[in-house]
């Protein structure tokens, strides 16, 4: 059902530092900031050859990435995304076999402009899973 690994989330405490860091020291192509209201964040994202880096900055006071930065003050990987074809039958299956989605359960609008669900934590070994229609 899981195709591509789309990106790899990075919360992180200082935004521009962080992009400075993956443009200067790595020699990545980085993008320009994107404020995501809907999600509570400012992103950015790092084009690699095989996926992407998304580097997450709490946007406003009910950003749930200001509560993962008071608990990990340094920044840290906040969650992985795989690509799904169809996004409401991967729902659909995977609410079959027990896992829990968070929210509404009603795919959002992305940072790529397409549908995400995200998927407890709990139900896929401590990881915070993203999924995104392609």
């Amino acid at each position: 059902m899981i195709g591509r690994l789309n990106h790899v989330a990075i919360a992180v405490p200082d935004l521009e530092a962080a992009a400075d860091q993956y443009r200067n020291a790595l020699g990545a192509n980085v993008g320009a900031p994107q404020d995501e209201p809907d999600h509570g964040v400012t992103v950015i994202f790092i084009e690699l050859p095989n996926t992407k880096i998304e580097l997450l900055y709490p946007l406003g006071e009910d950003s749930p990435i200001k509560g993962f930065l008071e608990k990990n003050p340094a920044g840290g990987i906040h969650h992985i995304c795989y690509e799904v074809e169809d996004i409401i039958a991967a729902r659909d299956h995977l609410k079959e076999t027990g896992a829990r989605v968070l929210g509404t359960g009603e795919p959002k609008i992305g940072a790529h402009g397409k549908p995400v669900l995200f998927l407890h934590p709990k139900d896929f070994n401590g990881a915070l899973v993203e999924l995104e229609q392609v």
